[in-house]
């Protein structure tokens, strides 16, 4: 089993499984043709792969907020939802949608891969070698601002004012590709070297400048031609001063590593002393956990 299969399910099969264990003999709906109790619910959902993947999960978050629940800050959880928001914008609200999912079952996923990586963190080692091969590819969060044109002329043009004196607001407002971009001055936007959705061109652009400097030819990226100002561009510093952030990009490498996470997986269930108290259901952790003495 993948870390796909941890992925946060439906509200409703959530509410099927959490409900069943409340009472087997209560009802959850009725028609002319009679009333469908939870027993009959409960035991059609953990016959599907949707019902019993829900129930891993249920399971893995449990024993995952048991363990990590005090590391992981509502903070950090609301800040990286939205970021998200952020990201998508207007289409924030029909994405979610496409996939099924609510607000708070989005901000319940962060949290969940959020607890996940605080067990990698804690479960997986981090050679000397590991750490010094990922600082080498490290840079600190910078700050730019990003100015989107609507083709490569107008990003030379943009830059060509700028070489003659005029303000980046002026500028912005001149060849902005969108409104937003006219009356704000383009975006500001913040990222270091392992931070997704940003063009590796503009990365790469971006951490040749120093503070007050913009890039001197159109940059190309998969949204069209940009040009971008150095707003804030910390020194790199030492291994020994952003070790956690080394550890931390390391363990969201780990992440997508199915093998790694299987482990991590295993050592959490295991330490949480997990056992499947329907007979039916015993061998629904069998890829992780020993249940042939269960």
């Amino acid at each position: 089993m993948n870390k796909k299969k941890w992925a946060i399910g439906a509200a409703g099969l959530l509410l099927s499984l959490s409900l069943a264990a409340c009472g087997q003999g209560k009802t959850v709906a009725t028609t002319d043709g009679g009333k469908i109790t939870q027993e009959e619910f409960y035991d059609k959902m953990k016959s599907t792969q949707q019902g019993k993947a829900q129930l891993q999960q249920m399971i893995l978050n449990k024993c995952l907020e048991h363990e990590y629940g005090s590391k992981v800050k509502q903070s950090e959880v609301d800040k990286q939802f939205d970021k998200y928001k952020s990201q998508y914008g207007p289409q924030f609200d029909t994405i979610l949608q496409q996939q099924g999912m609510t607000e708070s079952q989005l901000k319940e996923s962060i949290k969940n891969n959020l607890l996940l990586k605080e067990a990698v963190l804690d479960k997986t080692d981090f050679s000397n070698k590991q750490l010094e091969k990922q600082f080498k590819k490290y840079q600190p969060k910078v700050t730019v601002k990003e100015l989107v044109t609507k083709d490569e002329e107008s990003a030379q043009s943009a830059i060509s004012d700028l070489n003659n004196g005029t303000s980046w607001k002026d500028v912005a407002k001149q060849y902005g590709a969108d409104d937003n971009a006219k009356k704000n001055g383009g975006q500001e936007i913040s990222f270091d070297n392992a931070t997704s959705g940003v063009d590796n061109s503009v990365k790469k652009a971006a951490y040749k400048l120093n503070k007050g400097e913009y890039s001197k030819t159109p940059i190309k990226t998969e949204g069209g031609y940009v040009v971008i100002e150095m707003v804030k561009h910390p020194k790199k510093g030492t291994l020994k001063e952003h070790k956690a952030e080394i550890k931390d990009q390391l363990a969201n490498e780990r992440l997508n590593d199915r093998n790694t996470v299987h482990k991590v997986v295993s050592e959490v269930l295991k330490d949480n002393h997990v056992q499947i108290e329907d007979s039916s259901m015993k061998n629904i952790l069998s890829g992780y956990l020993d249940t042939s003495k269960k």
